[in-house]
C-alpha cells in the first residue's frame, strides 16, 4: 500500500482518543434509509448529490458554529443536501451520538455517523443510515481487520461509506468489500488538500462502485472539477459550515447543489 509517510500530530492524537473510546454496549439494529438512492433522487431532481456535514469544528476550522445543529441539519437539507454526515467525535470535532439521534429524527435523509472506528464495539454507539471506515486508520496495528469490520457493520443493518486517500487504498476498499468509497483529497501526512487526489485514486475503483470526493470542495469549479472526474456524490464540510462565520448554511449547500441546474440553464 502506498504510504504518505507518519500522520500530522493532530491526526495522531484524533487517533488517541479514539484507542480510548469505549463502545455503545448494547448491539445496534439499525433500518437504514439507502445512500445510492437519495444520490439518485438529487439527480433526477437536477441536483448535485452532496453530504453536507454538520460538524462545529475540527482541526483545520479556523473557528466554531455553535447554532443548534439540528437547525443547521434542516437548514442543509432545504439548501439541497441528499444527505447529511454528522461528527459524533467529541474531542476534536465537538461531535455526539445525541447530535445523530437528534438529527436523524429531525430529516428524511441519510444520515452519516462521521467518526473514527477501530473496534467492532465501537459501531454499537448509535443509528445511523451509514458509517464511516477508513482504510488507513484500520491499517495501523492493534485495530480491527477492514473487511471484519465491514461485514459487522452490514449484519448491524448499516451502508458503509470507506474512505480512502491513494489508488491502493481504493483497491484495498474495494478487495474487501466496499461498494461507497470516498476520496478524501486531504493528505492526513499533512492536512493539505490536493484536488488531483481524487482523479488519481478513483480511477482505481471498478465500474458499479458508488464514488464521493471529499475534503477541499468549495466553489461550483471545484463541483464541476469533481463531477467530471468521476464522482457520484460529493461531502462537504467547511465550505458549508463557515466555521470562521455565521453564513446561511441553506444558501451555502444550495450553492454547491444547484451547479447542474445551473449549467443546463
Amino acid at each position: 500500500m502506498e504510504s504518505d509517510g507518519e500522520m500530522a500530530p493532530e491526526v495522531e492524537s484524533i487517533l488517541a482518543a479514539a484507542r480510548d473510546r469505549g463502545g455503545g454496549g448494547e448491539r445496534v439494529s439499525v433500518d437504514a434509509r439507502s445512500l445510492p438512492e437519495a444520490f439518485e433522487r438529487a439527480e433526477a431532481d437536477g441536483r448535485v448529490p452532496v453530504i453536507a456535514e454538520v460538524k462545529p469544528t475540527s482541526p483545520t476550522a479556523d473557528g466554531e458554529r455553535t447554532d443548534d445543529p439540528v437547525g443547521l441539519a434542516e437548514r442543509m437539507v432545504d439548501g439541497g443536501a441528499a444527505a447529511l454526515s454528522v461528527l459524533t467525535e467529541p474531542e476534536h470535532f465537538g461531535g455526539s451520538a445525541e447530535t445523530v439521534r437528534r438529527v436523524r429524527e429531525a430529516v428524511d435523509v441519510p444520515v452519516l455517523r462521521k467518526d473514527f472506528v477501530l473496534y467492532e464495539d465501537q459501531l454499537d454507539v448509535v443509528e445511523a443510515d451509514v458509517i464511516l471506515l477508513i482504510v488507513r486508520f484500520l491499517s495501523e496495528d492493534g485495530t480491527d481487520d477492514l473487511a471484519d469490520l465491514l461485514e459487522a457493520a452490514r449484519e448491524r443493518g448499516f451502508q458503509v461509506l470507506v474512505e480512502a486517500h491513494t489508488a491502493d487504498e481504493v483497491e484495498e476498499a474495494v478487495d474487501a468489500g466496499a461498494d461507497i468509497v470516498g476520496v478524501n483529497n486531504r493528505d492526513l501526512s499533512r492536512l493539505d488538500v490536493d484536488l488531483e487526489t481524487f482523479p488519481r485514486a478513483a480511477s482505481a475503483a471498478p465500474e458499479g462502485v458508488t464514488l464521493i470526493a471529499e475534503s477541499g470542495i468549495g466553489t461550483p469549479d471545484d463541483v464541476v472539477r469533481m463531477r467530471e472526474a468521476g464522482a457520484d456524490a460529493l461531502l462537504v464540510g467547511s465550505a458549508i459550515m463557515d466555521h470562521g462565520g455565521d453564513s446561511d448554511v441553506t444558501a451555502n449547500t444550495r450553492r454547491l447543489t444547484a451547479v447542474e441546474k445551473e449549467t443546463q440553464t
